[in-house]
């Protein structure tokens, strides 16, 4: 089988008139070059090129080779070229996995400033809080509260550490009156997730110590989103990671409850199928939102 790269070099060594010139060209020693042609010869049977000390002509072979082949040969490597500057720009569809509670950080602005930026991307969304299966979705990235992997292929990049506060509406903390204390907590309602049911316990810190309380409330769901839209409507006490609450903490539909406590840190990876050849669009949206969270919560590269 044929040498590409070698028809490429003998094609080099034609248009510069010379085995030296084309070396200085390529960067290569030009005993390299020499002995590259040369195995192409062999290859064909054939001898492409007349050397002498002082000149290097074409034989009959070599004539017709070199004007079969470097046309082709210029328009392979213009469209390497093209390929490596397209990948300096930031194009094509982005597919994100991410949990089903994502946009509750994940501002919808950002994402209008980002495909603004770069008219030349599309991003979709799937949204579950499910491991997403890369390669059957043709997921490009996942955004995931955690670095275990499924899959030893796959590569993990912590994004943000942040903490689960806890928070409730004015409109509750009025008639419920506000907790003073972590044990407080057992006397009011608490948003639970689904899977913990009616009652459950929330491990909280303050100033390095620990306490495992048993909360209950009348109010469970099995998204971060719908557990906080039920504390901005005054069904009680939510814990969630603080940039989730961030938005409704500003506008004041929540209020910090117990500022000093805080339950374990959360984190955000970012999830990719491979470590190579990430494209350009890919890289670009997670700085975009490593920038982002910055503003949100505590940031670790």
């Amino acid at each position: 089988m044929l040498d590409l790269n070698q028809m490429a070099l003998f094609v080099q060594v034609v248009q510069a008139g010379s085995f030296a010139k084309a070396a200085r060209r390529l960067g290569l020693p030009p005993t390299t070059l020499s002995r590259q042609v040369a195995q192409l010869e062999d290859s064909l049977q054939t001898r492409l090129l007349h050397r002498t000390t002082r000149k290097l002509s074409l034989t009959d072979a070599g004539r017709t080779l070199f004007d079969r082949c470097a046309a082709q040969i210029e328009s392979l490597s213009e469209a390497a070229d093209a390929l490596s500057e397209d990948a300096d720009t930031p194009k094509g569809r982005i597919r994100v996995a991410a949990p089903a509670g994502f946009f509750d950080y994940f501002q919808m602005d950002w994402l209008a400033e980002f495909l603004a930026r770069y008219p030349a991307v599309q991003v979709e969304f799937m949204l579950s809080d499910g491991m997403a299966d890369f390669v059957g979705e043709g997921i490009d990235l996942a955004f995931r509260g955690s670095g275990e992997l499924p899959d030893s292929s796959l590569v993990a990049r912590k994004l943000a550490s942040s903490y689960l506060a806890l928070a409730a509406s004015p409109s509750y903390l009025a008639t419920r009156g506000t907790p003073r204390t972590v044990e407080d907590l057992t006397g009011h309602e608490c948003i639970l997730s689904a899977k913990q049911g009616p009652s459950g316990s929330w491990r909280l810190g303050n100033g390095g110590v620990i306490t495992q309380v048993q909360v209950s409330g009348r109010f469970a769901a099995n998204t971060g989103q719908s557990q906080i839209k039920a504390a901005i409507a005054g069904l009680g006490i939510c814990l969630q990671p603080i940039g989730a609450l961030h938005n409704a903490l500003a506008c004041g539909e929540l209020v910090q409850v117990l500022p000093g406590v805080a339950s374990a840190a959360a984190g955000l990876y970012v999830v990719y199928p491979s470590r190579r050849h990430v494209p350009r669009a890919v890289t670009a949206f997670v700085d975009m939102t490593l920038e982002r969270l910055a503003a949100t919560v505590s940031v670790r590269t």
